[in-house]
């Protein structure tokens, strides 16, 4: 049977999809519509919503994820300047505890959001630095980011 298989996949008579199984993911972020999209488009799977850094510590502390979505700006003033250093209340609090975290959701695959890439680099490169899986990819492009990595 195994040499059938394999001729029909050469010859592309085969379905070669595979349905993927459940996945645990978490979300940081303080929009309630963007709450509402992720919660679409992982429908099936676990998904664990933060709107605050103190919730994102809590969840990953008591749970490991196959995928981080961290947003940075996460208080009404983000969006309107950068001039602030409270960063204990953005994304970057969950970036900076996650890099001295190795043992939180060490193979989780980590995207940050933000339409703030000023921001999300400096994250992006704390975690890698970490050793962790990570990239930014700007909110209205993760609808493909998502499809490519977590295709159902």
């Amino acid at each position: 049977m195994g040499a059938l298989r394999s001729l029909m996949i050469r010859f592309g008579l085969a379905d070669t999809s595979v349905d993927r199984g459940p996945i645990r993911v978490l979300l940081l972020d303080d929009d309630v519509r963007r709450h509402r999209w992720f919660k679409k488009r992982f429908a099936g799977d676990l998904l664990d919503v933060a709107a605050t850094v103190d919730e994102a510590k809590d969840l990953l502390e008591e749970t490991h994820y196959d995928a981080i979505f961290l947003d940075h700006d996460l208080l009404p003033h983000h969006y309107e300047t950068n001039d602030h250093n409270d960063y204990e209340s953005t994304g970057r609090a969950i970036a900076e505890f996650l890099s001295g975290r190795a043992d939180l959701s060490r193979a989780a695959t980590i995207i940050v959001h933000t339409r703030n890439a000023d921001a999300a680099i400096p994250m992006v490169q704390k975690l890698r630095e970490a050793g962790r899986s990570c990239e930014y990819c700007a909110y209205p492009l993760l609808d493909n980011k998502i499809r490519n990595y977590w295709q159902r």
